[in-house]
């Protein structure tokens, strides 16, 4: 079961659907011929070795082998072909898993301006804008492509912050957010046309990185404020979908992208590059999948199941590790001092702790979530537990009807209740009522 993305402007028609239509395939066999034609100049990006100085390669050829990168892949069993191929396949895969899924939206809902505009923010983005380097490589290998790459990078830059401003109900959510649009547009347009502009000095730089920052926490406000004054419960479900996705892929990727972020990493190990890529890929795919079932199938999965699982087991796993290992860290360091040399007895004693105090932690992980992000649901549960303790010893059926009456209420909150009994000989009574 689908629900639809809402549109202030209804359904398109006519004329219009077919210039919709044709602008979005213009759009999508564009980025499709993007996606296949960089093949061979990604592979020959990948294969080729960099012998520049290391700072030089750290910064501009990340991912290509240095020399003694070449060595690493050797003894690690790769060639720099191998190496060269695998990489080539992760990025394509990760680029028609994003084309794919704006496909299928396209395919279910073209008709629909909110849907469509996710379908091209799904083909552009995914495609190009996220990670150019295989467009880069198609047009330093032929210049020709210059302006397809542009274009489709363009339009992935422009449907990125539309699609948080609009989604999802197509409405700019206050009014005034539609200046964020054109900030955005003013400030990408001269970017792309000349990619130095902010690169000339460090307080350019410094700048374009803090406005960019601004128009982050614009959008994240801006989808709070939606959330919670302009939002039905289809949307609020739509809306826990696409964060939910966001969320996870967005911090999946940090955790991968810090260290080539801060030249921990280089062309000197190509072989934790090549799995640093394939985690990013990996965890930003969240991000496509989460759209997909929030446009298509929201109401077939219950996000908050996923979410509460998230968060109980997130903070478990955090839990456990610092447990883990601080005792170790602590235990080494005194048995080192005791006996002079390093013991087994610290990690096996955390082990054991860890296997016991598993079910505890995630129980009170489980129980400190509920109350704080869940407190409706937290209370209903508890309600039906004092019914259901209550049952097992009333034994008067109006003082049961009563407490029956009473949790209904408290749980489901309806605004009239109403409880039908057989009447009992020389009864009257037949029907419990409580409104409110």
């Amino acid at each position: 079961m689908s629900v639809r993305v809402a549109s202030p402007l209804g359904g398109l028609r006519g004329r219009r659907l077919l210039v919709a239509r044709v602008a979005w395939a213009a759009v999508a066999v564009t980025a499709l011929a993007i996606v296949v034609f960089s093949v061979p100049s990604s592979f020959e990006h990948f294969r080729s070795v960099c012998t520049a100085a290391s700072g030089v390669c750290s910064e501009r050829a990340i991912e290509q082998p240095t020399p003694e990168g070449v060595r690493a892949l050797r003894e690690a069993g790769l060639s720099v072909r191998s190496y060269a191929i695998l990489n080539v396949v992760i990025d394509k895969v990760f680029q028609l898993v994003w084309f794919v899924v704006g496909v299928l939206i396209f395919w279910r809902r073209s008709d629909d301006p909110m849907a469509l505009l996710v379908s091209v923010f799904l083909v552009a983005f995914g495609t190009v804008t996220v990670d150019p380097t295989g467009a880069n490589a198609l047009v330093s290998s032929q210049p020709a492509w210059w302006l397809p790459v542009w274009s489709v990078e363009f339009v992935g830059e422009v449907c990125v912050m539309l699609f948080f401003l609009l989604f999802p109900s197509g409405r700019f959510v206050p009014r005034w957010t539609r200046w964020l649009a054109v900030a955005w547009l003013a400030y990408i347009l001269p970017k792309d046309l000349f990619p130095d502009l902010y690169a000339r000095s460090q307080v350019s730089e410094s700048i374009s990185e803090w406005v960019f920052l601004g128009f982050v926490v614009s959008l994240v406000w801006s989808q709070i404020y939606r959330y919670r004054k302009d939002s039905s419960e289809a949307r609020r479900r739509q809306t826990k979908w696409v964060v939910f996705g966001t969320a996870l892929g967005v911090a999946g990727t940090t955790s991968f992208k810090v260290p080539l972020d801060f030249h921990l990493l280089g062309g000197d190990t190509p072989f934790v590059l090549l799995l640093l890529k394939m985690g990013f890929a990996l965890s930003f795919l969240l991000v496509p999948l989460s759209i997909g079932v929030a446009v298509l199938r929201s109401r077939l999965f219950d996000v908050d199941v996923l979410i509460n699982r998230t968060l109980v087991y997130g903070t478990l796993t955090a839990a456990l590790l610092v447990l883990y290992f601080g005792p170790v860290v602590v235990l080494q360091r005194v048995l080192l001092v005791l006996t002079g040399e390093n013991s087994a007895l610290a990690v096996v004693a955390s082990t054991l702790a860890i296997a016991a105090m598993f079910n505890p932690l995630r129980r009170r992980a489980q129980w400190f979530i509920d109350r704080r992000f869940y407190r409706r649901k937290y209370d209903a549960r508890k309600t039906l537990e004092g019914l259901s303790a209550k049952l097992r010893d009333e034994t008067d059926l109006d003082a049961l009807s009563d407490d029956l009456v009473e949790a209904v209420r408290e749980t489901v909150q309806p605004a009239h209740v109403s409880l039908w009994l057989r009447p009992r000989a020389g009864s009257n009574r037949s029907m419990k009522e409580w409104a409110g």
